[in-house]
């Protein structure tokens, strides 16, 4: 579809657009909720994995496909825009289901979660980088948090909605028939409705930056978020961090509930509790961000993740301890995670947002990769509650890391560094 002239940058001006953004990240983020109370117990009761590390191998593949996708999807929006990775991204997530259905093995599961990472990579991504096209600089953090919150409300309903059928289906038949119609809805909406958004960020280069100036190289945008820049380098840091809880929470909170007698229906209570307090949290996150700046929401977010893990790891599986940690989680991570995205888009032009995105985004989404090896290694060998506890150490340090390396400067619509 070709792009249309821009009508301006603004929620308002682009609402009907940024709208259906929304509820497209909304099905982005039901297709992982899905996994969220199905997909640990399914390896346990369907292939008969009794090893943690074997269980969260395809939180690993998933982590890995998503992260280099996310490098991909950034150093390619500008040349084969973002609608287009959008649709791809749709497109790869039709076989997810199939591949799950028919998976003889637990490898086959493995590899329709790296497909699924792909899914992610592309059309996360994409909804992120045009919806902070279409709003501008002025209101990015709640632009971002409403799109926060659309896919990890989505992820919480799938994930309470697949825990409780399962306590009356096969839990591999509810997660094959979801995801296949979450696919379907994501793909034709996307296709028939949702529009370029290349024209918004020209206007914004033309209005606020060097209208000469490129988008930089894969090689240039990967060191400078990477180390070379204190505040993309602290944030980047932070968000494989914050991922690497949500690995913990997506594969080992669910067998450590279950192996204290936690039946499907509660662990599907706390799986959905985590996103659903993170999801709407992270609207007034975005907006409150706006107007105090992103570092004391993010040092702040870092250190109550880490209090929830805490009781966690105390808790001995009591559900209701458990549900009030999957509560506390999901706050820290509320004040964190839009704040992030916004304090990178903060800090480079509209040209090199999506490759310098591209670079935070494959960091923060090895969260899943080491959260996946480092919490399934720990639970083998130490047990459920010290694995939660090691976590819980990062996470703190995590925290005091961007207290001390990302500048005040970094707020509203500030261009640091």
């Amino acid at each position: 579809m070709a792009t249309r002239p821009a009508a301006g940058l603004g929620l308002r001006e682009n609402l009907p657009q940024f709208t259906l953004l929304v509820a497209v990240n909304a099905f982005v983020g039901a297709m992982v909720g899905l996994e969220r109370s199905t997909l640990p117990l399914i390896g346990e009761t369907d292939f008969g994995l009794t090893s943690s590390a074997a269980v969260l191998s395809f939180i690993v593949a998933f982590g890995l496909a998503k992260s280099f996708t996310n490098l991909a999807a950034g150093a390619g929006a500008e040349r084969l825009g973002r609608r287009r990775l959008l649709i791809l991204g749709w497109a790869v997530a039709l076989p997810v289901p199939l591949v799950i259905a028919v998976a003889p093995s637990w490898a086959w599961i493995v590899a329709a979660n790296a497909l699924l990472g792909i899914n992610q990579g592309l059309a996360w991504s994409m909804t992120v980088v045009m919806k902070i096209d279409l709003v501008g600089p002025k209101r990015r953090g709640l632009a971002l948090g409403l799109n926060e919150a659309a896919g990890y409300g989505g992820v919480a309903v799938a994930a309470a909605l697949s825990g409780w059928l399962a306590a009356d289906f096969a839990p591999r038949d509810v997660l094959v028939a979801g995801g296949a119609g979450i696919a379907l809805v994501g793909l034709v909406v996307s296709a028939a409705f949702v529009r370029d958004t290349a024209g918004h960020v020209r206007l914004e280069q033309e209005r606020h930056h060097d209208v000469e100036e490129r988008a930089p190289r894969l090689t240039e945008a990967l060191p400078d978020a990477t180390y070379r820049r204190p505040a993309l380098r602290a944030c980047s840091q932070a968000g494989l961090v914050n991922n690497l809880n949500d690995a913990l929470a997506w594969g080992l909170i669910p067998l450590f509930l279950a192996s204290r007698g936690a039946s499907p229906s509660q662990v599907g209570l706390v799986a959905g509790l985590y996103p659903g307090v993170w999801g709407v949290g992270q609207i007034l996150a975005g907006q409150w961000s706006d107007r105090v700046g992103r570092k004391p929401l993010i040092v702040a977010g870092m250190l109550v993740q880490a209090a929830a893990l805490g009781l966690l790891a105390a808790s001995d599986g009591a559900v209701a301890l458990a549900a009030l940690a999957a509560v506390g989680l999901g706050v820290g991570t509320a004040l964190v995670y839009p704040t992030l995205i916004a304090a990178i888009s903060d800090a480079v032009s509209p040209v090199a947002r999506p490759p310098t995105l591209g670079v935070y985004r494959f960091w923060r989404d090895m969260g899943y990769v080491v959260g996946g090896l480092l919490a399934g290694v720990a639970a083998d060998a130490l047990s459920y509650s010290g694995a939660i506890a090691i976590v819980a150490g990062l996470t703190a340090g995590s925290g005091l890391w961007v207290a001390f390396d990302l500048r005040d400067g970094v707020a509203a619509g500030a261009v640091s560094d």
